[in-house]
């Protein structure tokens, strides 16, 4: 049996959010430290093509970019061709798209696996880790409720 990776919480909970990559897909923008330091809440989600439970979770991460929330995305150990056609082929969520072939970004970040997400304070805290896909009860239920919370404190 598989333990519930997202029962864990992360090390970076209360912390700055580490550095982002230093690479960006072709057509997309670099991430930056600034981006998650404008006094709005964002969400940074680490994803790849190779993995289907980001796939799965594509249209939530589309549906949360239509209502208006800040998402930076990390590519994590993937082909930057393949992950440059997908975005293009089944839309783009993110506002910035971080590429990390070598997932360098991802042990700063703690990441054990994609998909992850993290919410991140206005002024740059990491908020809440949700390892695994945004999609169903798990949303519903788990992270969307902290979502919630946090953009109610940044009001």
């Amino acid at each position: 049996m598989m333990p519930d990776l997202g029962k864990y919480t992360s090390t970076m909970i209360g912390r700055t959010a580490p550095a982002f990559p230093t690479e960006t897909l072709p057509g997309q923008i670099l991430p930056d430290d600034q981006m998650v330091r404008t006094g709005q809440v964002s969400v940074v989600n680490f994803w790849a093509t190779w993995c289907p439970p980001c796939r799965a979770e594509h249209p939530t991460l589309l549906d949360m970019a239509s209502q208006g929330i800040r998402l930076i995305g990390v590519n994590f150990k993937d082909e930057g061709a393949k992950a440059s056609a997908y975005l293009d082929k089944e839309g783009n969520p993110f506002m910035a798209v971080g590429y990390d072939p070598q997932g360098r970004a991802a042990i700063n970040w703690g990441v054990t696996g994609p998909p992850e997400t993290f919410i991140i304070a206005g002024d740059g805290t990491v908020l809440y880790r949700f390892a695994g896909p945004l999609v169903g009860s798990d949303y519903e239920q788990r992270f969307l409720p902290e979502l919630q919370k946090a953009m109610a404190a940044s009001k």
